[in-house]
């Protein structure tokens, strides 16, 4: 663990540049103390670790000085091809930078991990998109990708039931379930003050986007995954914003997380009372509506029954009776 640490340390040092003995340990999750010893062990081992006194001072590397990747474990090398996903990189244009990063990679490796690659790609393959979405990226994704890379403010007319246009910052892109998202801010300066904020677009919808030649500052405190949890909570909630009463046996109740959303299955397993003395049990289940809901509890069959709404239940059961007609 420790080798692994000190390895980390010049990492550190060498990406940042300077660093105080408290943000290490920070990192590190060590003491200030443990920072100390390590410091001295680098030098001693030949490392030109040294510390700059004085305001703004901290430990630095010589300059000019590079650690290559021989302290990688087998584990390590292997996992870092699997960081990146080739379709979604392909589609956003960084097919070429994620190939060229893992040649200067590969060639880093000592002779003992150059089959890392091979090893990683014959065991593991990351397919993002679902089965049934379209094919091909967004068409603009590859203007988006590049705007936010460069944290350009951008002017973009967007489909909803009309056109509308919007200048936003654009902060990140989301591939979730194979469709893209734009997470941006919106509005800038008095009109972010006004109550603009991160909104969220999908890029399928995006039908123009133009530079306005302006560039923005990134607030270094967004959160992109918790912002992204919170939305698709709150999307989920949203949508899933009707309750019904249901019935579930034990096998209704295991696949219930097959035949709705699993917030809505989490939810329904959570609010379920004790099984009676035939292992039902009764919850109340969110649903998008009656409709939506008719659908999918028919596919657990006589696993389940409809306690409330009395009109969803009447329908099942009448849909129930029309197929057990087809096959008298």
């Amino acid at each position: 663990m420790r080798a692994s640490r000190l390895i980390s340390l010049v990492l550190l040092l060498q990406s940042r540049g300077s660093m105080t003995a408290a943000e290490l340990a920070a990192e590190l999750e060590v003491s200030e103390r443990t920072v100390y010893r390590d410091v001295e062990a680098l030098s001693a081992a030949g490392v030109p670790v040294y510390a700059e006194q004085g305001r703004g001072g901290g430990y630095r590397l010589v300059d000019g000085y590079r650690t290559r990747l021989t302290g990688l474990s087998r584990e390590e090398a292997e996992a870092l091809f699997l960081a990146g996903l080739p379709g979604p990189a392909r589609d956003m244009g960084l097919a070429d930078a994620v190939a060229a990063a893992e040649l200067k990679v590969l060639a880093a490796l000592p002779a003992t991990l150059r089959d890392a690659p091979g090893r990683a790609g014959q065991r593991f393959h990351l397919d993002a998109p679902g089965w049934f979405g379209e094919s091909g990226p967004p068409p603009l994704l590859r203007e988006l990708t590049g705007a936010v890379w460069r944290d350009q403010v951008v002017e973009l007319r967007y489909r909803r039931d009309r056109e509308v246009v919007r200048t936003v910052e654009p902060y990140a892109l989301v591939l979730k379930n194979g469709t893209w998202y734009l997470v941006a801010r919106v509005g800038g300066g008095p009109a972010r003050a006004a109550g603009g904020g991160h909104r969220t677009y999908r890029v399928d919808k995006i039908v123009a986007v133009r530079p306005t030649g302006a560039v923005f500052d990134r607030d270094e405190g967004f959160d992109l995954p918790g912002y992204w949890r919170e939305q698709a909570e709150a999307f989920l909630r949203s949508m899933l914003r009707e309750r019904i009463t249901v019935r579930l046996s034990p096998a209704g109740l295991r696949g219930l997380r097959y035949a709705v959303e699993p917030y809505a299955a989490r939810h329904a397993a959570e609010a379920g009372g004790e099984p009676d003395a035939d292992g039902w049990v009764t919850t109340t289940l969110p649903v998008e509506s009656p409709e939506v809901a008719l659908h999918e509890l028919l596919r657990l069959g006589a696993d389940v029954e409809v306690v409330e709404p009395a009109g969803l239940r009447e329908e099942l059961a009448a849909t129930a009776r029309r197929v057990a007609a087809l096959y008298r």
